[in-house]
């Protein structure tokens, strides 16, 4: 059985530069603080945790001890979140992936061009999402977030808006939601759609939907709490229905590859190499 990892798989630069500066610190310090999961993957996490990475929640910061070092991952961080690690005099090593702060600063932009003209400003996100939650940051929470069509219903079509996306959302989706909103909307002029979706992600979509037809079975590798992930995953289980999301090598089914002669291994842009490669040695030892 032939066997392939897909070679557009795994980390985007901007968690390779978060962990990257994550292993400086800890060699550097040796005890380093996150601020929330570094990268939407466990298997990730509890390597670099081995390492002296301890992973703390919002409510923590105010204990941590004077002089303390807190990394910022990638996703960023709303503007409250370095004034209170100020307070506290805890020390950022701020990891923001350099797209994500480039939205950061748009957002801003917009919702200032929003509040002269009685505008609102709408964001294409998944609500709760650490990278959400520092885009809204940036604007005191002033901005409505949608996942879907079923969403809009909270928009006032009367008033202009102007429209962004999560940097890691799905392009087709940030598409048809301007499209209906356009169709809402009595001048067009009224909506400013600001496509904002990562390049660098989102043009791995394409490359996977022949990738995932291109094997009899699909093994895609990701962490549960990428949001990443489930886009892609889907975009694979569209394409090849024999298409099975897992964690870790220890998930693999032998069934899923009764008759398969080929299989495709790919991964989230959370997804680290080296774990993609221990699943598909597992698979070639069955």
């Amino acid at each position: 059985m032939k066997v392939t990892i897909d070679s557009n798989s795994g980390f985007c630069a901007g968690v390779v530069r978060a962990i990257s500066e994550a292993e400086r610190a800890l060699s550097q310090w040796g005890g380093v603080c996150c601020l929330g999961d570094i990268v939407h993957n466990r298997v990730e996490v509890q390597r670099l945790e081995a390492l002296g990475l301890t992973t703390i929640s919002h409510d923590d910061i105010s204990s941590l001890e004077t002089g303390s070092r807190m990394l910022i991952r990638a996703h960023g961080e709303p503007p409250t979140t370095y004034d209170l690690a100020a307070q506290c005099g805890v020390e950022v090593i701020d990891a923001t992936c350099p797209v994500v702060a480039a939205l950061q600063r748009r957002v801003k932009r917009a919702y200032e061009q929003m509040q002269s003209c009685g505008g609102q400003l709408v964001i294409l996100g998944k609500r709760g999402h650490a990278e959400v939650v520092g885009l809204i940051g940036q604007v005191g929470g002033d901005a409505i977030v949608v996942e879907s069509e079923a969403d809009l219903q909270a928009v006032d079509f009367s008033r202009p808006i102007y429209f962004l996306s999560q940097t890691t959302q799905s392009v087709a989706l940030f598409e048809s939601l301007c499209a209906v909103m356009r169709s809402r909307l009595s001048e067009q002029s009224m909506l400013t759609a600001d496509d904002t979706i990562c390049r660098r992600v989102s043009s791995r979509e394409e490359h996977l939907r022949a990738f995932a037809r291109a094997s009899d079975v699909i093994i895609f590798v990701c962490g549960r709490k990428s949001s990443n992930g489930k886009v892609l995953y889907n975009i694979c289980l569209e394409q090849n229905p024999r298409s099975y999301n897992i964690e870790e090598a220890s998930e693999i089914d032998a069934r899923w590859f009764e008759g398969a002669t080929s299989v495709g291994v790919c991964g989230a842009t959370s997804t680290p190499l080296w774990l993609m490669e221990s699943v598909a040695n597992e698979i070639e030892k069955l």
